[in-house]
């Protein structure tokens, strides 16, 4: 296998990013875009070429594309609406679902995304972090996590995990795979730092609790994760308006926002999001 490029330790960045997230249905032509809320209730949003040229127009910093199908069936298909995106959009795409071997970085590489985005591979095979990294470089190898809240009454009985002190008690955050249908008793936090140490250069951390509710991030996991890497953060899950973003940069020093339902339907364009965390004093690309 060709080395695409070599291994590039990522770090933290001053400039915050905005990056839309595009869940991609591939078992239409051409795709469509769909959303849902707490990983279900899924509403229809669009084209994602149309979309993710949009956003490119509008200034997003960067795009995420997820294959929800994520079957080998689909895969030529996502090949194809990243060839179509990368014609006329040139920022950083990043493309997860059915990531499951080195191969498939390479070849979604090759089609023109910049970074490729696992989950339920890497918990199954963690090494896949290592191999993958090592012929595509960490700057390309993001991690993603879905992690749901789980509550102790005690936390010092509870010293195998990470305990954090939250809004309405103490809890740590279990890891779950399948687009969010299996859970697997590993501590995200702990996995987090792991994931890091096998060469992942990003990790994209998205609250189950908080995902499509529009009630704001998980502000306590996203800063217990950011308080624990070194590499970037991409915040997920619950944003509903621009104070959400901010406060994922400050309270919870994430190094990039990542939202759909307010780009989705046009709540809150992205122009009007980053004129809004320039005033508030957050370094953003306008």
């Amino acid at each position: 296998m060709v080395q695409l490029q070599f291994n590039v330790r990522v770090t933290k960045m001053l400039t915050k990013r905005i990056i839309p997230c595009l869940d991609c249905d591939l078992q239409v032509p051409q795709g469509r875009v769909v959303k849902g809320v707490e990983f279900k209730q899924i509403k229809y949003a669009g084209n994602p070429v149309e979309l993710a040229n949009r956003y490119y127009e509008d200034g997003a910093d960067e795009i995420v594309f997820l294959d929800i199908t994520a079957s080998h069936e689909r895969r030529e298909t996502m090949i194809h609406v990243v060839e179509a995106t990368t014609e006329n959009v040139f920022v950083p795409i990043c493309v997860g679902g059915g990531i499951r071997k080195p191969e498939d970085f390479v070849k979604m590489l090759k089609a023109g995304a910049d970074k490729c985005s696992v989950n339920t591979a890497a918990i199954k095979n963690p090494d896949l972090i290592n191999e993958a990294s090592e012929i595509v470089g960490s700057q390309a190898c993001v991690v993603a996590i879905d992690a749901k809240r789980r509550y102790v009454e005690n936390p010092r009985e509870s010293a195998e995990k990470f305990i954090v002190e939250v809004e309405d008690g103490y809890c740590w955050y279990e890891c779950s795979i399948y687009g969010g249908r299996q859970f697997t008793g590993i501590d995200a936090i702990e996995w987090a730092v792991e994931c890091q140490e096998r060469g992942a250069g990003e990790i994209l951390l998205t609250s189950m609790d908080r995902d499509g509710t529009k009630k704001g991030y998980d502000i306590p996991l996203t800063r217990a994760v950011s308080e624990n890497v070194d590499i970037p953060v991409i915040a997920s899950g619950g944003v509903g308006e621009p104070e959400h973003m901010y406060e994922a940069f400050t309270d919870g020093k994430a190094d990039a926002a990542l939202a759909a339902s307010i780009f989705h339907f046009n709540e809150y364009p992205i122009p009007t999001v980053k004129e809004y965390l320039k005033e508030r004093g957050i370094p953003v690309r306008l």
